[in-house]
């Protein structure tokens, strides 16, 4: 296969995946840096209590709705460009944001943000799929893009932290700037992209109006249902706005001759397993950042540095696990046997912190917990990212990365939405039967704290479950078998959509 020997003799595709890897940084890092940044920008810029959510919304409906569309214009118009396009358009946008003199100004950046996002993280995750097709070289990188997708967000916690509490929070726009200057270079300079790889066949407009309208849609429903309810009428509506336009792209897609989603895409088996396992985990993963960032933070009276410290071990977990467990066993046991025991491992330490109470030593329950989150949220991510985009025909990596990204955000929305309800709560039946008994100032302060971490563990249990649930997933569902040391199938022209490498008997 001349075009797979050209791709493994190309001396730079190791440079090359350190600018894939700081672009992706960068992306998953402002989902969470923004966060702490929030209420001091909310101050500074007059933004409404009832406007503020949008500020995190504008961002994800953005990138959720538009992420099909953005692979689909990387297997158009080519990866490296789509690429270097993303990362010159974001860094503008988090100008546009860091320079914001007003509500309007703000939300706009942000939805800027995410439309350029929804470009660039397909093409990231594409370059990388087509970049390293020999077996033990892909299990190498995808073992640090594993530990950036998993850990990023954990370091946009202390980032964010560090450059709130010492700077400005318009540092957690303007930090983006050079990020975004280097991986653009750097990706110009040195990146390859394989010859033959392009999918030219006409833009599949319909699908991409019902991916979109269905995504935001599907997304904004579990955004406002964090604020309105469940049962309000506008958040009904919207999922069922969402399922009719998703139904109505499916079978959209399975007429016209150059649809933008191929459903073999995700019919595969494998794949399948894969977009719907790590959905269901980012659904937990979510919930916990928020939680946690609470709990430190009012609960233990943690200043956001000290709150962004705190995810340290999470994050070493997440390494470990993804470049030592994941890359050294990745081409030697079955992607399952990665991923089941990864979510389970996750989900023990999930179980730890559902003991969470107002005087938990973070020694004692909260440093290991997240060791074991990171150890198996990095072990089951990098099989994950992998076992994604093997086997696609070139001329589709860039939407089946696309599918991948768009698991994680509709699995982060949800994961926000449908957890920070069931704590919610959980906290007010709490307090309703314990507020009678608390008769002085301290003693209500206590109880409203005890309510709050009552309503988080409550919450964590769902989250362990779901984690349960994810590992079943990757056992039953994903049943390929160890890759070999050679070229991995897909990474050539013609390659066919099925995973063609050898299938361990079951």
């Amino acid at each position: 296969m001349p075009e797979t020997a050209a791709i493994q003799a190309d001396p730079g595709r190791w440079k090359a995946l350190i600018f894939i890897a700081l672009a992706q940084l960068m992306v998953v890092l402002d989902a969470t840096i923004v966060n702490i940044a929030l209420p001091s920008a909310q101050q500074d810029l007059g933004i409404s209590d009832g406007n503020r959510q949008w500020v995190i919304t504008a961002y994800a409906l953005a990138f959720g709705g538009l992420l099909l569309f953005g692979g689909r214009i990387a297997d158009l118009w080519g990866r490296k460009r789509t690429f270097v396009t993303g990362l010159i358009g974001f860094a503008a946008a988090s100008a546009l944001g860091g320079a914001a003199t007003g509500e309007a100004m703000m939300l706009g950046a942000r939805a800027l943000q995410g439309a350029f996002g929804a470009l660039l993280a397909p093409a990231a995750l594409s370059l990388l799929a087509v970049t390293f097709t020999d077996a033990k070289e892909r299990a190498k990188a995808f073992g640090i893009y594993g530990a950036i997708a998993g850990g990023g967000g954990a370091v946009g916690l202390i980032l964010g932290g560090f450059l709130t509490e010492y700077l400005n929070w318009r540092w957690t726009f303007f930090v983006n700037i050079p990020f975004a200057i280097v991986a653009a270079v750097g990706a110009y300079l040195v990146v390859r992209e394989p010859a033959g790889g392009r999918n030219r066949s006409p833009l599949d407009i319909p699908g991409v109006i019902l991916s979109t309208l269905g995504l935001v849609a599907l997304v904004y429903g579990f955004t406002r249902a964090e604020s309105a309810g469940w049962s309000d009428a506008g958040t009904i509506g919207l999922f069922i706005g969402s399922a009719v336009l998703l139904v109505a792209f499916v079978v959209t897609e399975s007429l016209v001759k150059s649809p933008l989603l191929p459903l073999r895409v995700v019919t595969n088996r494998n794949r399948g397993g894969v977009y719907l396992s790590l959905g269901l985990a980012v659904i937990a993963m979510f919930g916990l950042f928020l939680f946690l960032t609470y709990y430190l933070q009012v609960v233990k009276g943690y200043s956001p540095v000290k709150t962004g410290f705190a995810f340290l071990p999470m994050i070493v977990g997440m390494i470990v696990g993804s470049t030592q467990i994941g890359t050294r066993l990745m081409t030697r046991v079955p992607p399952r046997l990665l991923m089941a025991p990864g979510f389970l491992t996750a989900g023990v330490g999930m179980l730890l912190l559902t003991q969470l109470e107002v005087g938990t030593s973070y020694a004692g329950l909260i440093l290991p917990a997240q060791l074991l989150l990171g150890l198996g949220m990095g072990t089951a991510f990098m099989p994950a990212m992998s076992l994604a985009t093997i086997g696609v025909d070139p001329r589709d990596a860039g939407v089946a990365s696309a599918m991948v990204n768009t698991s994680q955000q509709v699995g982060g929305a949800i994961g926000t939405a449908l957890l920070n309800t069931i704590a919610a709560s959980a906290t007010t039946a709490y307090l309703a039967d314990h507020a009678a008994g608390a008769t002085t100032p301290a003693a209500q302060k206590l109880v409203q704290l005890q309510g709050m971490v009552e309503g988080y563990s409550a919450a964590i249990w769902w989250a362990v479950g779901i984690l349960v649930v994810s590992a079943t997933i990757a056992a039953v569902l994903i049943n390929t078998g160890k890759p070999g040391g050679g070229p991995v199938a897909g990474s050539g022209e013609g390659a066919d959509d099925e995973v063609r490498i050898p299938v361990v008997a079951h």
